[in-house]
């Protein structure tokens, strides 16, 4: 056997045994997300087509899908249709988290990376900037939304008081309470947290491009903003898109801000609050199950087509 090939087969040996040990190490996280998320989420799919009461979780009987959908025709003729699917209270979670959604991972991309861009620049005192603008995403969301519930309340809160006496407003307003103001006083508060999280990975993307091309773009005189559009922006967009994706991810299954700033507010009720309901106040332990269900799944083909589409690289190894 000649040297090269002595050398190749050191090296097959040396990527199996590395194999076998990275393995050994993830094996005890397998188990535990076993036992921690696939075990719940396939229990929460089974009791999805069961009858199961919150005061009785192992006497539910098998009935298909009519948690989701189905139909009892009267006497009369007439067909009665039943099911989450039909639910117009489900269809306005659904579309009151999609709207939510959008637009606040919208606004907190935009404002990121506006962010990103400063703190990557060079100035006195960064390094304190950089830890003083996560002190929101810092703050648990349940302060965050009862400290911002206060600031907006429309007897003693902040700003009223600051719109009114700029002339902003003639009066004050309730914002969490009022049905037009409400989603807008969640995406505000939600923007406002989570924009230094996007901050901070747009930031770390900005800082793997190569100095000695904004070098050379300066030497051939490019202006700033082509410079932005035609090097920076599309160097940075992989660790934008899996930005937003983390973002989109929370955003979907968004609960605590919602439930503690606009409590029973149908304009905010998204889906994991509805679920939530079903679940535990109304005792409707397998209609929330399907409602759970759904969510998951609609999460699930979002993010896939998003990877697929996207063409988004989560290995860590750069795009191909």
């Amino acid at each position: 056997m000649s040297l090269p090939e002595d050398s190749v087969v050191r090296d097959r040996s040396l990527a199996q045994q590395r194999a076998r040990s990275a393995f050994w190490f993830l094996a005890p996280m397998l188990v535990a997300l076993l036992i921690v998320a696939a075990w719940p989420l396939m229990r929460t799919i089974y009791f999805s087509f069961t009858n199961t009461s919150l005061t009785n979780l192992y006497g539910g009987e098998w009935i298909g899908f009519d948690n989701y959908l189905s139909y009892r025709q009267l006497s009369s003729g007439r067909v009665i249709w039943r099911g989450t699917l039909v639910d117009p209270a489900w269809w306005n979670a659904v579309w009151n988290t999609v709207k939510f959604s959008v637009i606040s991972v919208s606004l907190e991309t935009f404002f990121g990376l506006i962010v990103a861009l400063v703190l990557n620049a060079e100035f006195k005192g960064r390094g304190f900037v950089r830890a003083a603008i996560l002190i929101p995403w810092a703050i648990p969301t349940i302060v965050s939304a009862r400290m911002w519930g206060w600031m907006l309340n429309d007897q003693f809160g902040i700003i009223n008081d600051m719109m009114l006496r700029l002339g902003l407003i003639e009066q004050k307003i309730a914002w969490t309470a009022n049905i037009e103001t409400a989603m807008i006083a969640v995406i505000v508060v939600d923007v406002w947290k989570t924009t230094p999280f996007m901050a901070l990975l747009c930031l770390a993307g900005l800082q793997m491009i190569p100095r000695d091309i904004y070098e050379a773009a300066k030497l051939d005189g490019v202006n700033p903003i082509k410079t932005f559009f035609r090097v920076t922006l599309p160097l940075v967009k992989p660790a934008l898109m899996v930005a937003v994706i983390f973002r989109m991810l929370d955003a979907l299954r968004i609960f605590d801000l919602v439930y503690v700033l606009t409590p029973n507010s149908a304009a905010t009720k998204t889906m994991s609050v509805i679920s939530r309901e079903n679940l535990i106040d109304f005792d409707k332990f397998a209609y929330g199950s399907a409602q759970s269900t759904l969510l998951f799944a609609m999460i699930a083909i979002f993010v896939s087509a998003y990877i697929w589409l996207g063409k988004v690289d989560l290995s860590g190894g750069g795009r191909k």
